[in-house]
């Protein structure tokens, strides 16, 4: 595994140079351009023009690539064409293609592009999840099955089983591969991978590269092809953003004013924990504003059916915390609202990205107590903008406090970030106002700007 490590280090390739305009143009079967037709997919977005020629040709790729940039399409159309020119059948209890998701939503969302894209061919796609019965997904692997989209618990138990061999799998796409690092499945990833063949071919996206995911990079790839496409701050620049200043307990007031305004048609709401996202969905509710909500612990029935509503139009919110919402992918979003802002500054790319799908356009609202100001600071750095801001706090000379706050030097903001959590836990002091900093909560890597978890999120396999 090491030799293939230094191939990766030493030649990787980046494909930026294919002046595709058309799918026509990539050579696709007849019954896949059909369904592209079908799809209204004419003009490739980057990453598929940069990532498809490689991937028909059998190469290992290493995308990296943010969601909302057609990176499912990339990887899922030349796969199916390699699929027809085989012209095979799984054997069973076996599948051809393995595609790891690090979440039940996700999975379901590239199973459903395979058989979009695969409507008009004879290529069979499987769904291996947590969260639902054993026997159907058991029956579906006895057949065997062309794609197989998993999650990696779930994945694992059927394998130990022995409901599910991965020594007749060619080809394995690892789909945002730092998520999989957030939710702790980097250990079972590389189980899976020991089992597979020796030869096949990988297929690696990852919206960032921390240290481990490019360890693991390094052990999958063999001279890989790369592809980079749409970089953080470009993804902010298509989104209108601005920042509203608030007392932390008037947060909920606010959003019900905005949602006052047609215009906010739909909108995903973000929160840090499961409990606040709970909260805030009943809060718009009891208000008159159709909304709900999305975490690890809904189930997978709560899930679809809060997914399905907000599609529809049968209600204008859906509150999510960033776990639940990675790789969930809906058109037509109108407005992102940072209920309590992210603890990065590339979660807050993510979130707002969420309204700006595929070079389109959207609008993004932050709403910050005197908590989150070294938060809102890093976001500006990161993104390279200073965003507008309107005060609606209620202490006198807040504008005057936050506009120093922001231009002081770190040492001299990170002072400021804690004299407002002291306010918070002395709330008779006149003119102190916020809530306890991110700073003196228990972090999940236990050093100083390390990310905090949700307590309550479901980790390794039970975030399936």
């Amino acid at each position: 595994m090491a030799s293939r490590g230094r191939r990766f280090r030493a030649h990787a390739a980046y494909f930026e140079s294919y002046a595709v305009t058309n799918f026509a143009d990539l050579g696709f079967a007849e019954v896949i351009l059909r369904a592209l037709a079908q799809e209204d997919y004419v003009t490739p977005t980057p990453i598929q023009a940069q990532a498809i020629p490689p991937l028909l040709q059998g190469r290992d790729l290493l995308g990296i690539a943010q969601t909302g940039t057609g990176k499912t399409a990339a990887f899922a159309l030349p796969i199916l064409q390699r699929l027809l020119d085989e012209r095979s059948r799984p054997a069973p209890n076996t599948a051809r293609v393995l595609v790891l998701a690090p979440t039940r939503e996700l999975a379901a969302q590239i199973a459903d592009s395979f058989r979009a894209y695969a409507r008009f061919a004879r290529i069979s796609v499987g769904v291996i999840v947590g969260g639902v019965a054993h026997g159907p997904q058991i029956r579906m692997l006895a057949g065997g099955v062309d794609v197989l989209v998993a999650t990696p618990g779930r994945l694992l138990d059927h394998v130990a089983s022995n409901h599910l061999r991965l020594d007749s799998t060619r080809t394995i796409v690892l789909d945002e591969a730092d998520h999989m690092l957030d939710l702790g499945f980097v250990v079972p990833i590389r189980k899976i991978v020991s089992r597979l063949p020796k030869d096949r071919q990988n297929l690696f996206f990852s919206a960032t590269m921390p240290k481990e995911i490019a360890s693991l990079a390094d052990d999958m790839l063999r001279d890989p092809v790369t592809v980079r496409v749409t970089p953080a701050a470009t993804t902010a620049e298509r989104v209108a953003q601005r920042v509203i200043l608030v007392d932390g307990t008037a947060k909920r007031d606010v959003l019900l004013e905005l949602f006052s305004d047609p215009n906010f048609s739909r909108a995903i709401v973000f929160t840090r924990t499961k409990r606040g996202a709970d909260r805030v969905a009943q809060h718009l509710a009891v208000n008159a504003v159709g909304a709900s909500a999305i975490h690890g612990n809904k189930s997978q029935n709560q899930r679809q059916r809060a997914l399905d509503d907000f599609r529809a139009g049968r209600t204008r919110a859906l509150v999510a915390t960033d776990i639940a919402a990675r790789g969930i992918d809906i058109d037509g979003v109108s407005h992102v609202v940072n209920f309590e802002l992210p603890e990065t500054a590339e979660a807050y790319v993510h979130r707002i990205g969420r309204t700006a799908r595929a070079g389109a356009t959207g609008a993004a609202v932050s709403l910050c107590d005197n908590s989150e100001r070294s938060l809102l600071k890093q976001i500006e750095r990161v993104t390279r903008q200073t965003l507008p801001i309107t005060d609606r706090r209620s202490a006198p000379g807040a504008a005057a406090e936050a506009d120093a706050a922001r231009r002081a030097p770190p040492h001299e903001h990170r002072r400021t970030h804690q004299e407002a959590g002291r306010a918070a836990r002395h709330p008779g002091k006149p003119g102190e106002h916020g809530r306890p900093p991110q700073q003196q909560q228990r972090r999940r890597s236990g050093k100083p700007g390390g990310p905090r978890p949700d307590h309550n999120a479901p980790r390794s396999r039970a975030s399936e």
